[in-house]
């Protein structure tokens, strides 16, 4: 497997420009899907306008980048990143369990395969899988879309199997490094593209009181958090979780799913 990549920059995908509008245009003409978003990707704004590539299968799902919760009211959203790791993710799970939390684990397809029966675990406590691809490659939106689509439906498949067969729900591009292609393929394969409001940059290790500080200002933004559970020592990351979750119940918040729109 190659190099763990450093995940201390966020990326975000580009405003339209004239050749992706006049593909808009293409498409009421043409009668070519069209999801309208409008925003950046990762933890942007809204999802998007996406047109969809005609030599890739139809989604099935909403290509649009989803942040919204899936319960009403005051919600969050908690996702955990770059795992399973044998360290981390029980710690992860047992912290999720005592405040009666639930979680998305966006998993590596490697990850998932060397430890199936953490993948398992998180199943059968109740949460969801999300496919964070295979290599955690932060520059996939520069390479070619046979490599993009290896990573996503390698990665998908490796979680699956590793879960028993429980279906993975969500795609998460490492880094927020989505393409309309990218997009498109997990839609294509029920996977609904996911991003997120509150990143407050743990995997950077700035130290709890940090983490913890960032994520209560930026919950402002929306409800999805962006947590990790893998990629490195994730000490300070379980530390913020144990603090946040109490918090959280304190404010009223409740613990949701990211949302599943419908194509």
């Amino acid at each position: 497997m190659k190099a763990w990549i450093p995940r201390g920059t966020r990326r975000w995908a580009r405003p339209l420009g004239a050749t992706a509008a006049a593909g808009v245009a293409m498409a009421a003409l043409t009668g070519t899907v069209v999801f309208a978003g409008g925003g950046a990707a990762g933890g942007g704004k809204s999802g998007g306008t996406t047109v969809t590539d005609p030599s890739l299968p139809a989604p099935r799902v909403d290509m649009r980048i989803v942040r919204e919760s899936d319960r009403d009211g005051k919600a969050v959203n908690l996702t955990l990143d770059d795992g399973p790791d044998p360290t981390w993710t029980p710690k992860a799970l047992e912290i999720l369990a005592r405040y009666g939390a639930k979680a998305t684990f966006c998993m590596t397809g490697p990850n998932a395969r060397a430890h199936p029966d953490l993948v398992k675990k998180v199943v059968a406590a109740g949460h969801r899988l999300c496919d964070h691809s295979m290599s955690h490659d932060t520059a996939m939106d520069k390479k070619p879309v046979g490599y993009q689509k290896k990573e996503i439906l390698d990665a998908q498949k490796m979680i699956e199997e590793a879960a028993g067969g429980e279906r993975v729900r969500y795609y998460r591009a490492p880094g927020g490094a989505f393409t309309p292609q990218s997009r498109q393929l997990a839609a294509a394969h029920g996977m609904v593209n996911l991003g997120w409001n509150v990143d407050p940059g743990d995997y950077e290790r700035p130290g709890t009181d940090a983490i913890v500080a960032k994520a209560k200002r930026q919950l402002r933004n929306g409800p999805t958090i962006l947590l990790h559970d893998g990629g490195g020592d994730r000490a300070q990351s379980m530390e913020a979780l144990e603090r946040l979750l109490p918090w959280l119940k304190e404010q009223g918040y409740a613990f949701g799913f990211p949302k599943i729109p419908q194509a």
